[in-house]
């Protein structure tokens, strides 16, 4: 017993001594404390700790710094920055499914809508969808490549070829669809119960939403630029708006913006194309969600402007919300342009432009419904039928004729569109059975009416928008597709038939109206596939409606008086009583009322859309090549589409006929005309086929080259003249025979004085591509042969390679833009001086220091041209207007000032006017000056020496700006020419 006993006790002082014993006893004691700590923090202390738990994470947030202005060059503020308020949302919400999150976000955003709609702000409406005038869901991108990449946006696709091909044929409501309704990546949004409006104004919030779904903690925009009213109505409900907030922002601004839209451009959020086509370094400088210059010299100047960015360090807890912020680097202004444009010079050409065009306009409104272009052999001739001035109210959007269906629309607008139904019901039964009738009759022998309308469907509808009949596996000369295109001899019955039997169409776009989505259809199923497309889409298509509109005011269905009221119904006129009741009762004519309305601009030919409803002007300095103005007509609001892009407006921009986004100055292309004479005798008299002293015979035809070309004068001729003369006289038999001379090869030119007038003894000598090549040479050293330099995108010109006789008097295939000829005649005036044109006068920072000056750069100097050979151009173009055009110039030349210029006219086709042109300089003794104007289809190059005329009076205070610029249509000269 003792020794057990002797046995334990050695034991437990063996244990007690152990290492083991004392980790088991550290062990018990540890493991009592966490216990013990443990119990505290769930049980005591448990509910305060959850209630208090805030997991704090640090995340840098860039800022940008302020965009630098943009001055002109007397320092008039063109584009500045202006703090506004905004409402903004972030996605901080603690939600446990991604239906309780969709639910709680579409609420909030929803109340945030109807908050900011009350007080007549506006919500964001950038979303690559918009509705159009049907209220269909549209892509707002105007290209298949910009469709698609939107898409690949959509799907969280890198590039456009990771896209299935379903995604890629999804339509703009099967996007909406998607995104309304995925069960992993939408926005939970009831299409049943919502109007379309509020459906896409919800899913441009949400969308723009979720491309911040890594970074919750940078805000959303929902609107911009709200009211004080607005501030105070989310400030009092912000205990119910979850994550939204008011924030300061900065806005860019453009001042005049319609005279500057064109040059300047716009900014807004840089695109996944802008940034993946930015090099390595200069992604690590942009971000994607950076605002960018998207067009102008925005873009071109995008990094002198920008400026430096800062950091903003934020502590976000576990769902994003930021409970603290910590400046860490302030963001650095970018710095400021001064432009070498005149403003005050720019406002008054694009004025004075639209101007003339609206005097032109009035002076070629018949009062008729209809006229037939092919009834006139000359472009001059084209009369514009009153009938064309009521149908542009519709066709370009003037009035929303989607308005006339409307539970809101006026008395007019509901006459107009009881009539339109019932006609519309009659052309859908008569296609219908057209279409689907073997013996119709052929295409030649249906009416105008119905050929427009077949037209339409087989060409626009069947082929470019939905690519169902693909052009691109067509036979071109497959004699039955030539009996349809080309002779016009069978129907389109037969037509189609023969295309599905061909293979011709694409049966993938029409699975939903097949019975096994389009595939191993036979012949039959497949044209009856076509019909039952057609007559569903014809009933909502918008550009059908205004084709059926179109023949409706031909034929008097529809009246002018009734559009003219619409015009006063839907606000587009300031409402007029008195005006609105002698219209509905008679005592005033729609005819009359239009013109009245073109006379006072209150309706514009750039609204109207009809020829001429475009011009360019651009002047320059002759000794620095800087750019004084470039003006292209119509303008836009670049205000609209800068910060956050108005995509309905934006849209209308793209789809109007008078193309507000074309820069007319800068992209416009036509032949010069008469414009480029002073070339040819340049390089007639530099060549030596010519001298100062030569005299070429006018017989207003021309015979040495067949067909024989005529004179502008013809059936008259001018008889002999000198090289200054010629160009006095825009003479094209002078020219032609310059262009003749500079053809003959070996020793022609030396059998000229021998020579008859169909050139019997120097036809054997004629070699085209000789005179072009020397005509070239000219055009090259002149500027003609590259773009003017000027900063922003250009149109590249083009060296006529045809004919060189009718291409000495500039046509050939002659075309420039009105900078490039701009940037030529400047060369002239100053007598050999070849200056890239700029837009740029200097670059200063914040402070006002000058960084950068701009310097004139020289191309090219002209030093082979002989001093008699200036003169001699400069006198003939004195003497333009001095003499020739005396008349216009009447004022300028009472006055002394010496004005130097040159008219052309450029055909388009015998059914649209001419292209009309005016180039000049001045003072014509000292050239301080250069310009080039271009009206497109405006009848006489003598409305375009009208707008020069009067830009030259503004800018050298020979008339006052009262006069000149009168905010009505333009007095234009009745002794119009049509010289060459």
């Amino acid at each position: 017993m003792y020794n057990l006993w002797n046995r334990i006790k050695s034991g437990i002082s063996d244990i007690v001594k152990s290492r083991t014993f004392i980790a088991i006893i550290m062990f018990c004691v540890l493991s009592a404390v966490l216990l013990q700590r443990v119990f505290y923090l769930q049980i005591v202390k448990g509910q305060n700790y959850t209630d208090k738990y805030e997991l704090q994470i640090q995340k840098t947030k860039e800022v940008e710094g302020t965009r630098g202005n943009i001055y002109d060059r007397n320092g008039v503020l063109l584009a500045y920055n202006e703090l506004a308020y905004s409402v903004t949302i972030q996605d901080n919400g603690d939600y446990d499914k991604k239906s309780e999150k969709n639910k709680a976000l579409n609420q909030i955003v929803t109340k945030v809508i109807n908050i900011v709609e009350s007080n007549g702000d506006s919500v964001i409406n950038d979303f690559g969808i918009i509705l159009d005038a049907n209220s269909e869901y549209s892509f707002v991108a105007e290209s298949d490549t910009q469709r698609l990449r939107f898409i690949a946006d959509v799907y969280g696709k890198k590039t456009i070829d990771e896209l299935s091909d379903k995604q890629k044929s999804q339509s703009a409501a099967d996007i909406m669809h998607y995104l309304c309704t995925d069960k992993t990546y939408g926005y939970g949004i009831n299409e049943k119960k919502l109007d379309k409006t509020m459906i896409l104004k919800l899913v441009n919030v949400r969308y723009a939403m979720s491309l911040n779904s890594y970074q919750k903690y940078i805000s959303t925009t929902i609107a911009s630029d709200v009211s004080d009213q607005t501030v105070a109505d989310i400030m009092e409900n912000s205990d119910s708006l979850q994550g939204v907030n008011i924030e300061e922002e900065s806005l860019r601004r453009y001042t005049d913006s319609k005279c500057f839209a064109n040059l300047i451009g716009y900014t807004g959020q840089i695109s996944t194309d802008e940034y993946d086509a930015l090099s390595k370094e200069n992604q690590e400088i942009y971000s994607k969600t950076d605002t960018v210059g998207k067009s102008g010299l925005e873009k071109v100047l995008d990094s002198t402007l920008r400026g430096k960015k800062g950091e903003v360090k934020l502590y976000v807890n576990n769902v994003g919300k930021v409970l603290d912020t910590v400046q860490s680097t302030e963001p650095k202004a970018g710095n400021d342009v001064y432009l070498s444009l005149d403003a005050n010079l720019q406002k008054a050409a694009y004025n004075i432009l639209e101007q003339e065009l609206a005097g032109i306009l009035l002076s070629k409104i018949q009062n008729t419904l209809d006229f037939d272009r092919n009834s006139v052999s000359d472009g001059s001739d084209v009369m514009i039928p009153i009938g064309d001035v009521y149908n542009a109210l519709i066709a370009n959007d003037v009035v929303n004729m989607t308005h006339f269906s409307e539970n809101d629309a006026k008395s007019t607008e509901q006459e107009v569109y009881n009539t339109f139904s019932g006609y519309k019901e009659q052309v859908l039964a008569s296609l219908s059975s057209t279409l689907a009738d073997p013996n119709a009759a052929a295409y030649k022998d249906d009416s105008k009416e119905m050929q427009a309308y077949l037209s339409y469907i087989v060409t626009d509808i069947l082929t470019n928008n939905t690519g169902i009949l693909n052009s691109s596996v067509i036979d071109k000369n497959d004699e039955t597709y030539k009996a349809w295109k080309t002779d016009e001899t069978i129907n389109v019955y037969t037509f189609l038939n023969y295309a599905v039997s061909q293979n011709w169409i694409d049966t993938s776009k029409l699975q939903n109206y097949t019975s096994n989505g389009g595939k191993y259809s036979d012949s039959s199923e497949t044209f009856q596939a076509i019909i039952s497309y057609l007559n569903e889409h014809l009933k909502s298509d918008n550009s059908f409606d205004k084709l059926i509109y179109k023949y409706m005011i031909k034929a008097g269905s529809i009246t002018g008086r009734e559009l003219c009221m619409i015009l006063y119904e839907q606000n587009i006129l300031n409402y007029d009583e008195s005006q609105y009741n002698a219209l509905a009762s008679g005592a005033t004519t729609a005819y009359d009322f239009m013109r009245g309305k073109i006379q006072t601009l209150e309706i514009t030919p750039g609204q109207l859309g009809l020829e001429p409803c475009t011009g360019s002007f651009v002047m320059t300095d002759t000794s620095t090549g800087q750019v004084l103005a470039c003006v292209s007509y119509p303008g836009y609001d670049n205000n609209r589409l800068a910060n956050n892009m108005d995509s309905t407006y934006y849209n209308q921009l793209v789809t109007a006929s008078s193309r507000p986004f074309y820069n007319n100055a800068t992209q416009e292309k036509t032949a010069p005309g008469s414009t480029y004479k002073p070339l040819s005798a340049i390089a007639g008299l530099t060549e030596g086929v010519i001298s100062t002293d030569s005299r070429l015979p006018c017989h207003g035809i021309y015979e040495k080259i067949e067909p024989n070309p005529k004179c502008w004068i013809y059936p008259n001729a001018h008889g002999s003249l000198d090289v200054s003369g010629a160009i006095e006289n825009s003479c094209n038999s002078f020219f032609y025979e310059v262009g003749y001379r500079l053809s003959l090869k070996d020793n022609g030119i030396n059998s000229i004085s021998q020579d008859n007038n169909q050139g019997d003894a120097t036809n054997a000598y004629y070699s085209s591509e000789l005179g072009l090549q020397k005509l070239s040479k000219y055009a090259q050293m002149f500027g003609l042969g590259t773009t003017s330099g000027m900063e922003i995108p250009e149109a590249n010109p083009q060296i006529s390679d045809d004919s060189s006789v009718p291409s000495a008097i500039g046509q050939g295939t002659n075309n420039y833009t009105t900078s490039q000829l701009a940037r030529y005649v400047t060369t002239i005036a100053n007598k050999g001086t070849l200056f890239d044109l700029t837009l740029l006068n200097k670059t200063t920072d914040v402070k006002g220091n000058v960084i950068e000056e701009s310097q004139p750069k020289i191309d090219n100097t002209l030093s082979d041209i002989s001093a008699s050979t200036w003169d001699a151009v400069h006198e003939g173009m004195r003497n333009v207007v001095l003499v020739s055009h005396s008349s216009t110039f009447s004022d300028i030349n009472r006055s002394g000032f010496q004005l130097s210029g040159k008219t052309g006219t450029a055909q388009q086709s015998k059914t649209h006017p001419d292209h009309a042109l005016f180039i000049g300089f001045a003072p014509s003794d000292s050239p301080e000056v250069a310009f080039a104007t271009r009206i497109a289809n405006g009848y006489s190059s003598t409305y375009a020496a009208e707008v020069a005329r009067d830009v030259m009076k503004y800018y050298y205070q020979l008339t006052p700006e009262n006069e000149l610029i009168t905010g009505t249509a333009s007095s234009i000269g009745s002794n119009a020419s049509n010289e060459g």
